[in-house]
């Protein structure tokens, strides 16, 4: 079982940068591969990012390409989203999840899920 804690949403301006972290615990979390999702008021979940379970390979949405980036850091059992030049589009639920293969889009191919931090950018 593997329990995971995300942080670090806020209320920002476009243009600022946000950090997200997503910590969890069980011995098995560093053979997993990680990902951001979000999900915005009235959308379905979406894909934002994964990475490899070594942090060796990571892909983005076309939509933050440039903009974010994962990485993960299995000493600590954190994965981590640094988001620069946000937007107001980028307003969502982000959520960290594990799953069993690399490079999945899709929310159903994920194991765990934590519960979720809000990202908030005014325009």
């Amino acid at each position: 079982q593997v329990q995971l804690v995300e942080s670090g949403g806020g209320l920002v301006q476009a243009g600022d940068s946000l950090r997200l972290s997503c910590a969890a615990s069980g011995r098995t979390y560093s053979n997993y591969h990680k990902a951001w999702f979000r999900q915005a008021p009235g959308k379905e979940r979406e894909f934002v990012a994964c990475i490899s379970w070594n942090g060796g390979n990571s892909n983005y949405a076309d939509s933050v390409q440039g903009r974010f980036t994962i990485s993960t850091d299995n000493t600590k059992n954190t994965v981590a989203l640094q988001m620069n030049d946000l937007k107001p589009e980028d307003t969502a639920v982000y959520y960290c999840a594990i799953g069993e293969f690399y490079g999945r889009t899709s929310p159903g191919e994920y194991r765990y899920w934590g519960q979720g931090t809000q990202v908030t950018v005014s325009s």
